[in-house]
Order: structure tokens, then C-alpha cells, then sequence
């Protein structure tokens, strides 16, 4: 697809639509701002626990993954949001308490200007140099195993933050129960929006119950009434510093690896081979992230959650992320639409979550069924059984001033374990089972 604008069109709905086909216009549309509602909620967080401008976050994710589709040449299909991988770091070098505004930010967006710099250098050398080396490196049991430690390590978020009673509780069992009765007993565009659909219809539901029934804490929609539809965010400059510099920078490991598995995650289920464009995928984020930095945005990645829909729609286009920019270019301008976001109940936002967390994690099991990975194999077993827990306990690793957080502990350790068990000893004893395991 020499062309990035140039999609043939597929108008079965039944089928899987591959990243250089798209559906028709008004069904592009409408999942493409599916797209956006997946992004928003993580989008909306990482810059509020980092004491960042939401609406700079949001309007330069969009701008960002414009960026990375025109880097990429439309072959990889992605949206690009505000990374967690950033917030212990940032938190570090500007001294942050969690909450409240960041007086400290200009330090912050300097190392975040750095490390997208590095980024894209880093991206330089692996388009020259070829990508044979990573796949030596990230063979299907290391991969798989990363994505499902995506969702994973994202799996406390949902449950232990986002609901703070019993009736918040409840409500997030409504919203999956809601998306999965969509997904099952639905078909065509309905189930293509399964999880717009079931947003939508569980906090209808939660209406009812708390605003109209009096069971929890109602919406307040006054914040929608007294935001203005349209104002420019809060732009901010950078100060580059060494110390913030040292902080901040080793993030782009972490970078590279969320967007090597993103990429492997989408060439397995899409059936592509996408490795000539890892290169440009790492030049685009960076860019992404440099841009961002430069008028007080977060740093970017590829994310996860964006994996999770396109998995549970089948829709692998890459114009629905053109959609999907425009619309969160737009929205970072109007503060209206975000207080409509912030009324969206936070259970209901919770129940949504861990279905698309969930379906990342199947993401990374799919990519060890799908390449018959052999668990019967010692070192297979090791390579995913121990990364699996690293990420999910939140195992980190604390590097004089740097932490290494659980996904980051698992993405390396996977690596690391993969090629410290490649070479068998030949006194090795008999392979390790599932079975033989210790319980």
C-alpha cells in the first residue's frame, strides 16, 4: 500500500478487515470513536496522576497517532496515548504528591522531549539495520507473554480503584455483563460497538438507579452546563535539566518494548508480517512523544487497550485511527466533551476496562496457541510462568532513582530468561510439566 489513504472497501460485516481495508464511511466512523472511548479513560488518568492538563494529553494523542500513521505509511493499525511508564518517573524528578496541579512540569516535559529524541535515534538505527535481531530475541513465548502481562498488570486497576463501594461494585458487573450480552447476542455495527454500546447502555442503567432510585452517587451534569464548547488547553514549555534528563530517559526501554509487542500482537492476529515497519513504528512514537513534550503533553506509546477492541471487533483498518486523531484533536479543544467524560461514571468506566484488560491478556494467549508454543518445553514454561507473575504482582525493581514497575520487570525478564534458557546443559533433568509443578 504505497498510498496510506488508499483502503479497498469491505462492507461484510462478518469478516476480519485487515489494516489496508476499511468498512464503509459511516461505519469507519462510528468505530473509530469507539476507538477514542477505549483510549480516553487511561488517557484521561496517566496525565492526572502525573499533575499534567488532561486536554493537552488528550488533543496530542490524537495528533500523535496522525503522526505515527504518516510515519508508518498506514501499515500498522494503533492509537497512540499517554504512557503509565512515564508517571514513576515523572512523580520523581518534579517531586509530585499525586495530586493537584505539577508546579514542577516545564523539569518534567524537558526529559520527556529527551527521551522522545532517543526514541526516534534508536528508530533510525533498527530501520537501517534490519529487525532480524528481534526476532531472535522475541520469539511467540516471549511476545505472548508480554501482551498478556499488559493486561494483567492493568487488571488491579479496575477492580481496586474504581470502585469504592458495593453498588460501584455491582455496577461494573453490569457493564460487562452488558458489553459480553452485545457481543453475544448482537450482530453487523451493534456488535462491532460492543463496547460503546455496553458504556452507553450501563450508565443508562446507572441513571436510573442512582439519580432516579437514590441507590449510589448520581451524575451531576452542572459541569457539562458550565463548560464552554470550545478553549485552547493549557501549553506548557519545557526546561531541560541533567537530573530530570537521567529520570526520564530510560523510559524509552519501556517504550520499545510496549510497541514491539503491540506490533507482534497485531502481525499474529492479522496475519502480517510487519517487521519492516518496527523501525518507523519507533520514529513515529518518538516524534509522538517529542511533539507532545515540547507544549506540555505526556509521553506516548501504543496502546494496549486500542488491541483489546480491535480483537473483539475484528476491525484491524487504519482508517479508523485517522478518525480516531481528528476526534481527540478535537475534543482536547472543547472542554464541554470533557466534562461529559468525567460525569461517565467511574464503575461503569471500571466495567469496561476489565473487559478490554481482559481481552488484551487472551491476546497474548492467542499468540502462544496460534504458533503451537510447546509447554511441555521447560524453558517455554519458565519464560512465560515467572514474566506472568512479575507483571501481575507489580514486581519492581528500584534503580538508584529509577523504578522499574512490573511491566517493565516482565517484558525484560521474559527477554532475559529466553535467552539465559536457550542453551540446554546437557546434565539437564527431565523437562518441567504443568503437572509436575509444584502446588
Amino acid at each position: 500500500m504505497n498510498n496510506p489513504f488508499s483502503w479497498s472497501v469491505k462492507a461484510d460485516l462478518g469478516d476480519i478487515v485487515a489494516p489496508h481495508e476499511r468498512l464503509p464511511w459511516p461505519q469507519t466512523l462510528a468505530l473509530g470513536i469507539q476507538h477514542v472511548f477505549a483510549m480516553f479513560g487511561a488517557t484521561l488518568l496517566a496525565p492526572l496522576l502525573m499533575g499534567f492538563d488532561p486536554n493537552v494529553a488528550i488533543m496530542m494523542s490524537g495528533l500523535g497517532t496522525l503522526i505515527f500513521f504518516l510515519v508508518t505509511r498506514g501499515k500498522i493499525p494503533s492509537f497512540l496515548g499517554s504512557s503509565f511508564a512515564f508517571i514513576g518517573a515523572v512523580s520523581a524528578a518534579t517531586a509530585y504528591a499525586g495530586s493537584g496541579p505539577n508546579l514542577n512540569i516545564p523539569l518534567a516535559l524537558g526529559g520527556v522531549v529527551l527521551c522522545g529524541l532517543v526514541y526516534v535515534a534508536i528508530g533510525i538505527v533498527v530501520q537501517a539495520a534490519g529487525v532480524g535481531w528481534i526476532e531472535r530475541i522475541t520469539p511467540p513465548v516471549v511476545t505472548g507473554t508480554v501482551v498478556a502481562v499488559i493486561g494483567l498488570n492493568l487488571a488491579s486497576v479496575p477492580i481496586k480503584t474504581m470502585a469504592s463501594s458495593g453498588f460501584d461494585t455491582w455496577m461494573q458487573l453490569v457493564t460487562f455483563v452488558c458489553i459480553a450480552c452485545i457481543a453475544v447476542y448482537t450482530g453487523g455495527l451493534l456488535r462491532r460497538m460492543l463496547l460503546l454500546v455496553g458504556l452507553i447502555a450501563a450508565t443508562v442503567i446507572y441513571f436510573v438507579l442512582a439519580n432516579l432510585l437514590g441507590l449510589g452517587k448520581a451524575i451531576d451534569p452542572s459541569p457539562i452546563a458550565a463548560a464552554p464548547w470550545f478553549g485552547m488547553p493549557a501549553f506548557q514549555a519545557p526546561v531541560f535539566t541533567v537530573s530530570a534528563a537521567l529520570l526520564i530517559v530510560p523510559v524509552v526501554v519501556i517504550l520499545i518494548a510496549e510497541n514491539l509487542g503491540h506490533i507482534k500482537a497485531i502481525a499474529s492476529i492479522t496475519g502480517q508480517n510487519l517487521d519492516q515497519s518496527i523501525g518507523r513504528a519507533f520514529i513515529g512514537d518518538g516524534i509522538a512523544t517529542v511533539l507532545s513534550g515540547s507544549v506540555g503533553g505526556t509521553g506516548m506509546t501504543t496502546y494496549a487497550e486500542n488491541i483489546g477492541v480491535m480483537a473483539a471487533t475484528k476491525v484491524y483498518s487504519t482508517a479508523l485511527f485517522i478518525v480516531a486523531g481528528v476526534v481527540a484533536i478535537l475534543l482536547g479543544l472543547s472542554p464541554k466533551f470533557g466534562a461529559v467524560v468525567h460525569c461517565i461514571p467511574v464503575p461503569v468506566m471500571g466495567g469496561v476496562s476489565i473487559v478490554v484488560f481482559g481481552l488484551i491478556a487472551i491476546a497474548g494467549a492467542r499468540i502462544w496457541v496460534e504458533n503451537r508454543v510447546d509447554f511441555s518445553d521447560s524453558r517455554n514454561l519458565l519464560v512465560a510462568a515467572i514474566p506472568l507473575v512479575l507483571g501481575t504482582g507489580d514486581f519492581t525493581l528500584h534503580l538508584g532513582s529509577f523504578a522499574l514497575g512490573g511491566l517493565g520487570t516482565a517484558t525484560f525478564g521474559a527477554i532475559l530468561l529466553n535467552q539465559l534458557l536457550n542453551r540446554r546443559r546437557l546434565d539437564q533433568p527431565a523437562a518441567l510439566s504443568v503437572e509436575a509443578a509444584p502446588r
